[in-house]
């Protein structure tokens, strides 16, 4: 029988797991789209815009 501190370790290794792999599939998405030469999907913020100082 197992303790609640082991079972909450699974599952937090688990966790991790599948963090590990879909970190690993968008990084591969991301290789093949530079291969192919299409823009890069982001999840982050826009980009700042013109650097020319004028404003929309």
């Amino acid at each position: 029988m197992k303790t609640e501190a082991e079972r909450q370790a699974e599952l937090k290794a688990e966790r991790l797991a599948a963090k590990l792999r879909a970190n690993l599939q968008r990084r591969k998405g991301q290789r093949r789209a530079r291969r192919e030469g299409s823009a890069d999907d982001t999840d982050g913020l826009p980009a700042a815009g013109r650097n020319d100082g004028e404003t929309d």
